[in-house]
């Protein structure tokens, strides 16, 4: 985190000179500092995410891939003339143990086009699905799978 404070420090300003580098360093320290101590943030935690960079990465390059993948089932959808559309609303419950993983779930649902996450409470969702093809396999979808490696529960 003090390396990515101290990356942002560098581009915002623009230029790169010795004495902005050094107060930037500064800079960055304070506000790790302050998260540390504020807001409940350890070292630990950079360590974790180091560790999982791989997979988050992997993730993110996943979510894209589906969220082209599922604008282009909505267009076929749409333009088809011959097509019935039929909403649905799905409830389901997924053994995703941390609130991260669960929130990082509910949100690539939402970002997938033609499914938006109506509610999330504990470990249950309710999904509304632009049809209910989409909504097949929604519980064990990629992004389950995947959530379920980061968090190191795979069954």
């Amino acid at each position: 985190m003090y390396l990515i404070f101290f990356l942002i420090w560098i581009i915002f300003n623009g230029q790169f000179t010795w004495e902005i580098a050094l107060f930037g360093l500064a800079v960055a320290g304070v506000m790790y500092w302050f998260i540390c101590k504020f807001l409940d943030y350890s070292p630990h935690t950079d360590l974790v995410v180091g560790q999982k960079l791989f997979q988050i990465l992997h993730y993110v390059f996943v979510l894209v891939k589906e969220i082209i993948k599922a604008n282009f089932a909505v267009i076929k959808m749409i333009m088809s003339s011959r097509y019935e559309i039929e909403p649905a609303v799905v409830r389901f419950k997924t053994d995703l143990r941390t609130t991260p993983a669960r929130i990082l779930l509910a949100n690539s649902i939402t970002l997938t086009p033609g499914t938006i996450t109506v509610s999330l409470e504990e470990d249950e969702y309710v999904v509304h699905c632009l049809d209910k093809s989409l909504a097949e396999g929604i519980n064990s979808s990629i992004f389950v799978t995947m959530l379920r490696k980061m968090e190191g529960t795979e069954k």
